[in-house]
């Protein structure tokens, strides 16, 4: 039987559309709110379609020497063309983004993930300092 962590996947974003990118600044400064984006797609648009689209991304913040990570938030999407006459019907289609904003007085890793309905789950990292 395979464990969750095996069936997170990840790749380089710019050749995989499937990845979250993490567009964050490297470093913050202390006391000061880091914002940042989670994106799927960046490089290469994924479908948005009923049938194949992404469900969800949620991140992570694991601060330098905690056990374990603090979840940020998370965001579903779920406006894939679905509409009254059936499949890809509707105008309305959401673009797998979402925004957030931390506060840390640790360094860390930003840990990322998100849900594609037909190729599962996929993840990334970013690390990220903390000034004085």
């Amino acid at each position: 039987m395979a464990e969750l962590k095996d069936l997170l996947q990840s790749a380089d974003w710019k050749a995989e559309k499937h990845v979250p990118v993490i567009e964050a600044p490297a470093a913050v400064k202390k006391g000061e709110f880091l914002e940042f984006k989670v994106v799927v797609g960046k490089e290469i648009p994924h479908p948005n379609k009923t049938e194949h689209h992404i469900r969800w991304v949620a991140a992570y913040f694991h601060p330098d020497g905690s056990k374990f990570p603090y979840e940020i938030g998370r965001m579903e999407f779920n406006a894939h063309g679905e509409g009254v006459e059936g499949p890809d019907t509707s105008t309305v289609y959401t673009y797998p983004v979402a925004s957030m904003s931390i506060k840390t007085e640790k360094p860390g890793t930003i840990h990322a993930s998100s849900y594609c309905n037909v190729h599962g789950l996929w993840m990334s990292s970013k690390r990220i300092d903390v000034l004085k």
